[in-house]
């Protein structure tokens, strides 16, 4: 698989990563399987997809656990991605970027997973309570202290700031710009004043492009990795999922506003595109989606969640998949996503 690297000290990944979240935290609870999970695991491992991307909130815990099974086995093969910030309550989640605390996590998470160094770690969300600064510091300390290669940030949550999406356009033609990622600037702006930051994770697809406005530029001018999650619309993407079909009670779509059986319906013309573009090459509209995700830039990195071996195996496929400018020409007219994400 094609190689690519992440931030100023160049640390490479393959191309494409594998997103463990869903093999203990957030879709189908009832498909779960220890065993599959692990098997997707290696399998995505075999064939190149290095980066490995969990959290401690996942499950709580659980998923780094997993991880931790197979880098026992396996770490000179894995890139470990974990992130701390975000603590799990019954029915609440709540931020915590106190510098004793973020010490405190990346300890926890070094023994679940198995290993003496983490090579991302990534500040899944700033706490308001404390400045950003403060955490970044101390995130900053482990590298110093030899836990952690790298430093990474994931996107701040932008429901209170994005603007519906009404296709409107101003008097030139163009559409206005999003702010949705406003908030992420001004805290990439502040932490790299602190320690140097070596990724951005924030959704990006097909159907939810917005972080090639302003987010994707700011990482490519200053040598920073973009982790794009979310590159298959969780599973809308791949064209496996039907209408109406409904969703188990803790799957995160199940709440969804675009995985209403209505939303769902409308914005089949978007699969349907993928799948003619896949068509001439012999490819799912997944795998389509994905190599659309590598066109962004070489320094973007897709990170497509699984918890089956035969998805791992398709999704690391997608690699070899190089789409023409014709073929992103196409995918740029098809009709933009109805329906608010957030």
């Amino acid at each position: 698989m094609e190689r690519r690297t992440i931030g100023a000290a160049a640390l490479e990944v393959g191309a494409i990563g594998l997103g463990c979240m869903p093999m203990s935290w957030g879709y189908t609870e009832s498909q779960r399987s220890l065993d599959s999970s692990l098997r997707a695991v290696h399998t995505a491992l075999d064939r190149g997809c290095s980066l490995l991307d969990t959290a401690d909130m996942y499950g709580p815990f659980t998923n780094e656990l997993l991880v931790g099974r197979v880098l026992k086995e396996r770490r000179a093969d894995a890139f470990v991605s974990t992130k701390c910030g975000l603590l799990v309550g019954e029915q609440h989640i709540v931020a915590n970027g106190r510098p004793g605390y973020v010490k405190r996590a990346c300890d926890a998470s070094l023994r679940r997973l198995q290993t003496d160094r983490i090579d991302l770690y990534q500040l899944h969300r700033a706490d308001p309570e404390v400045p950003v600064e403060e955490t970044w510091g101390a995130m900053a300390e482990l590298v110093k202290a030899g836990k952690v290669r790298s430093l990474g940030l994931c996107a701040v949550g932008a429901r209170a700031v994005r603007p519906a999406r009404t296709g409107r356009r101003s008097a030139g033609g163009a559409r206005p710009r999003s702010r949705m990622h406003d908030g992420t600037l001004a805290q990439l702006e502040r932490i790299q004043q602190v320690f140097p930051v070596s990724s951005v994770q924030a959704e990006l697809s097909v159907w939810s492009p917005e972080a090639r406005e302003a987010l994707l530029p700011w990482c490519e001018s200053r040598g920073v990795g973009f982790l794009a999650a979310m590159p298959l619309g969780n599973g809308y993407l791949t064209g496996t999922l039907t209408p109406g079909q409904g969703f188990e009670p803790e799957d995160i779509r199940a709440r969804h506003p675009r995985f209403t059986a209505e939303m769902m319906a409308a914005n089949q013309p978007v699969v349907a595109g993928l799948r003619r573009v896949g068509a001439r090459y012999g490819a799912t509209p997944g795998q389509v989606a994905l190599a659309w995700v590598l066109a962004q830039g070489r320094h973007v990195v897709p990170v497509p969640g699984t918890k089956k071996e035969r998805w791992a195996a398709q999704n690391a496929k997608a690699s070899q998949l190089i789409l023409t400018r014709a073929d992103l020409a196409e995918i740029a007219a098809l009709p933009p996503a109805r329906g608010s994400w957030y």
